[in-house]
């Protein structure tokens, strides 16, 4: 007897598509089964399973696209160029304050 299946259309940005089913292959999860679970932990929260807050803590590079990452060092070049920097001590300082 098969079981009975609804089908879930969703549109996403193709490289969040690609980046999660990478994830998802490495972990041998296919997607529908995600997708399912990802359902069942909504309905067990009664809400959405996870925190959804900004994070506290500074872009690193591995976690930047390539363009993020080219806008950054866009605007650090700028800043450069227009003399608008700190010493190094006083940016240590702002980061250990925001941390």
């Amino acid at each position: 007897m098969a079981a009975n299946t609804a089908n879930v259309t969703a549109r996403i940005q193709p490289d969040i598509k690609e980046s999660a089913e990478t994830i998802l292959e490495k972990l041998s999860i296919p997607v529908s089964v995600f997708i399912d679970m990802a359902y069942r932990q909504v309905i067990n929260h009664n809400g959405i399973p996870f925190t959804m807050t900004l994070p506290k803590a500074i872009p690193t590079r591995d976690i930047l696209s390539e363009a993020e990452f080219n806008a950054v060092m866009e605007k650090g070049l700028k800043q450069a160029k227009a003399d608008e920097s700190v010493s190094v001590a006083d940016a240590f300082s702002n980061l250990r304050a925001g941390i």
